[in-house]
Formats: structure tokens, C-alpha cells, sequence
């Protein structure tokens, strides 16, 4: 009896998913909060906000990735390519997410300097650590039904990271501050550092990258750039991220606005007492006293967790379907539950609840195919031009995937402004920044996704193309 040499062992998929869950700690804080951290607790105006996520961001995406995923293709070691990154960028990514979201006592220059010099030095390390860690999945394994697993684990340990951050993360800054957010979010911060940096460790130590390419494939940059400008699926794949990443950190950053100034408190309380009193019942006391921070605690709790039994379909669907198919059809569901956020009255908090949900499962099935779905496209440039470059490619999805959080939070902080929100819990917002917040949680995210969903019909690596692009590759390396 033969074992299969690509096979990853439960404690492998594991350790992996360990590694997005850290990240996750990171970027998921940056999805939701950083908008209102820069606008409510650091008190930066609106416009300089825009100005800080915009032009770092840019920087992070055009310089910091593609210079990354240059250095790690072409890094040797006796831990191979990407693993010793993890290793070397674990601590000062978690020190460097701290000093980010700390706020110090400087003038309102030092304040805007500060803040633009940590979250650059955030981004560079987060592209260092991260891209990488992408780039590992697509050389743990060539057997797509195992990188099918693996990515089915790693983003279920995402959820849980988006489930602490999105549900718990606000009652706990409130609590541990006594009401001052500056104060909590720096201790928070400080638990996720530490946190991260061990689960960083523990993917170091239990993952082997088993596909390493022959010598013979060794490349230019210039050849791996040549590569990528022929690759139609890896452009596709390009664009694709970044609007999803566009709505996501458009939609995710919006839900704290859209709960402090346009649901209707006492409905929501009504709403979420109930609930309080149930899990409280059971010993969970974790949303705290506030009646807003409770209930987007709660609804981000809803949609998370069904994001979870979503990932868990993924797989089989991906297996049976093409993992191109279920994507497009999935996103296309998930963004009429955004729809509809545009119809729901300030009183409407259960529909909200019910279609939070909705979305949350439809949106969860499309989770581990993204990722999935760039792996193939490093498989696809292997299988097209017999050289692999697989973090040039991820590197490229990252540059995507910065993009689309630049922008989906630049144009959040941007159209705030534009619709005149004022920055302070005690005034009454103008009806146009209410009705702003309204379309940043509907119509404005729901456009990227409809795009996107429309982008796949051009997408060449269906479920036939995948079974043939597994078996060439499969052959060419038994050769070797």
C-alpha cells in the first residue's frame, strides 16, 4: 500500500490555518475599526483620514507586494522559500500593530506623521508576513482536493478571527479602557500581538513545502512578469480581489457608523436584551452594558457564524462543481442580502439580523475558493510555461487585495466627508451623512461584487481544466 506523498495530516492543516488566523487578528481590525479609529478615538479629520489609508495604502500595493514576492521566490533556505518569513516577521508584526493603534499624546501634524509612519510600517510587514504565508499554500500540496481542505481549514480559522474582532472586540475596548477606547483598544492590542506571534510560530514549526520547483525553472523577473501579462485567468484573478476586497473593507467598516447613527437604539435594545439575557443565562457575558456595541457584537456574531457553515460547503460544492462556478454563483446570491440593507427603516433591526445572516452563509461559501482559486493560477503558469513562480503571483493577489482595502476604506472615510459627518457621539448627524451611512452598507459594496461575478464568465479554469492541470503537473514532477 502506496500513501500519497501530497497528503497533509490534520495537525499540518492546522498549524497552517493558525497562521490566517493570526494575520486575521490583524487585518480584520484594520477592515472594521481603523476608519473609526482614525476618525473617533485618534480624532484625525475625515479628509486626512482618506489621505493616510489612500496613499499608504497605494504604496503598500504597487511597491511593498511585488518587491516582497520578488525576494521570496527567489529566497533560498533550509526551511525553503516562504517559511522563514513567518518566522522572521512574527514579532515585528505584532509590535508594529500595536504602535498603530496607539495614540499618543503629539500635536495634530505629530498625530497625522505618526499615524502615517506606523501604518506604513504595518503594511510592509504585514506584506512581508502574509504574502508569504499565501504563497506557502500553493507549495504544501499539488493534490486539489487536499489544497481544497487545507484552505477550508485556514479560513475557518479566519472566521474565528473575524468572529473575535466583529462580535467581541468593541464591548471588550469599552471594558477594558472604562469607557475610554484609546485606552482599550492599546490593551487589546497588546493580548493580540502577543497572541499572533505565538500562532505564527506554531505554522512555522508544523508546515513542509513539499513542491519545489526544478533547477532548470530558476527565472528572471522580468520572465515572471512577462508570464503574468499573458496569464488571463491571473489578470481576471487580479481584479476580482481587489473589488472584493473593496466591498469588503467598504462594507465591514461602515457597520460601526451604521449602528451608532442610523439603527434605532431602543428598537435594537428591544431586540438584543432578550438575546443578553439567554447567553447570560449560560455564563457568557461578553458584549457588555452598551446597547450599540451589544448588538453589532451580535450581528456581526449571526453572519459569522453562518459564514462558518458556508466554508463548510465549500469544499464538497468546489469538489463536485468547479470551484469557478460555486464562486460566481454564491457572490451573486451574497450581495442581494446587501441589497437589501437599502430598504431596512432605522426599526427594521430583525429583517437586518435575518438578511446579516443570509449573507453571511451565501458570502461563506466563496471564502476558501478565492485563495483556492490563485493556487491554481500559480499551477496554470507551471502547467503553461514549465517554471513556477508562485509568489509572484500570490504577491500579485495581494497587490489586489491591498488595493481593494485601500480603496474600499479611503472611499468609506472619503464619502463620510462628503456627506458631512461630524466626528462626535454627541450630536445629531445631518440627515445626508445618515443617508451617506445607508448607502455605504447597501448600494455602494453591492457594485464591486456584481462586477466581479460578471468578471468569472472570462475565467478558462473550470473543473475540467483543473483534473487536467492536477494530472500534467502530477506526471512532470514524478519525472523528475
Amino acid at each position: 500500500m502506496t500513501t500519497n506523498p501530497q497528503k497533509l495530516s490534520v495537525l499540518e492543516k492546522l498549524g497552517y490555518s493558525l497562521g490566517d488566523l493570526a494575520a486575521n487578528l490583524v487585518f480584520q481590525t484594520l477592515i472594521t475599526y481603523l476608519a473609526y479609529f482614525y476618525t473617533d478615538i485618534y480624532k484625525l479629520e475625515a479628509k486626512h483620514a482618506s489621505a493616510i489609508m489612500l496613499g499608504v495604502g497605494l504604496v503598500a500595493g504597487f511597491i511593498f507586494n511585488p518587491l516582497i514576492g520578488a525576494l521570496a521566490d527567489r529566497t533560498h533556505s533550509r526551511w525553503g522559500k516562504f517559511r522563514p518569513w513567518i518566522l522572521w516577521t512574527a514579532v515585528p508584526l505584532g509590535v508594529t500593530a500595536l504602535l498603530a493603534f496607539s495614540t499618543p499624546d503629539f500635536s495634530y501634524q505629530a498625530k497625522v506623521l505618526y499615524a502615517t509612519i506606523t501604518y506604513t510600517l504595518l503594511l510592509l510587514l504585514y506584506a512581508a508576513n502574509n504574502l508569504p504565508y499565501s504563497a506557502l499554500s500553493g507549495v504544501l500540496t499539488g493534490d486539489m482536493k487536499e489544497r481544497n481542505s487545507m484552505s477550508a481549514y485556514r479560513f475557518v480559522a479566519v472566521m474565528f478571527a473575524q468572529f473575535f474582532v466583529q462580535v467581541f472586540m468593541l464591548p471588550i475596548i469599552i471594558s477594558a479602557g472604562g469607557g475610554d477606547k484609546a485606552v482599550g483598544i492599546e490593551k487589546v492590542m497588546t493580548w493580540l500581538a502577543v497572541i499572533g506571534m505565538g500562532m505564527l510560530l506554531i505554522t512555522f514549526f508544523t508546515t513542509r513545502e513539499r513542491i519545489v520547483p526544478k533547477p532548470e525553472q530558476k527565472s528572471t523577473l522580468k520572465e515572471d512578469l512577462a508570464d503574468l501579462t499573458k496569464n488571463k485567468p491571473w489578470l481576471i484573478m487580479l481584479v476580482l480581489t481587489t473589488l472584493v476586497f473593496i466591498t469588503l473593507a467598504m462594507k465591514g467598516g461602515s457597520y460601526v457608523y451604521y449602528f451608532n447613527n442610523y439603527v434605532d437604539k431602543q428598537t435594537l435594545t428591544d431586540f438584543v436584551n432578550p438575546i443578553l439575557v439567554s447567553l447570560s443565562s449560560v455564563g457568557i457575558n461578553f458584549f457588555g452594558e452598551d446597547p450599540v456595541a451589544a448588538g453589532f457584537g451580535l450581528f456581526n456574531a449571526g453572519g459569522i457564524i453562518f459564514m462558518i457553515v458556508g466554508i463548510g460547503l465549500s469544499k464538497p460544492l468546489a469538489d463536485k462543481y468547479g470551484k469557478r462556478n460555486v464562486f460566481g454563483i454564491w457572490l451573486v446570491i451574497s450581495t442581494l442580502f446587501i441589497l437589501l440593507f437599502y430598504f431596512f427603516s432605522p426599526q427594521s433591526v430583525s429583517l437586518m439580523f435575518i438578511s446579516q445572516i443570509l449573507h453571511g452563509f451565501s458570502y461563506g461559501v466563496t471564502i476558501p475558493l478565492l485563495w483556492a482559486m490563485i493556487a491554481d493560477v500559480a499551477d496554470f503558469s507551471e502547467w503553461k510555461n514549465n517554471r513556477r513562480a508562485t509568489a509572484i503571483i500570490f504577491s500579485a493577489m495581494m497587490v489586489g487585495l491591498k488595493i481593494g482595502l485601500t480603496l474600499g476604506g479611503a472611499i468609506l472615510a472619503w464619502l463620510l466627508g462628503v456627506f458631512n459627518y461630524v466626528a462626535d457621539e454627541n450630536i445629531t448627524q445631518p440627515t445626508s451623512a445618515i443617508q451617506g451611512i445607508k448607502l455605504l452598507v447597501s448600494i455602494f459594496p453591492s457594485i464591486p461584487f456584481l462586477i466581479g461575478a460578471g468578471l468569472l464568465f472570462f475565467y478558462e479554469i473550470d473543473k475540467k481544466m483543473e483534473l487536467q492541470i492536477e494530472g500534467d503537473l502530477s506526471a512532470r514532477r514524478e519525472n523528475v
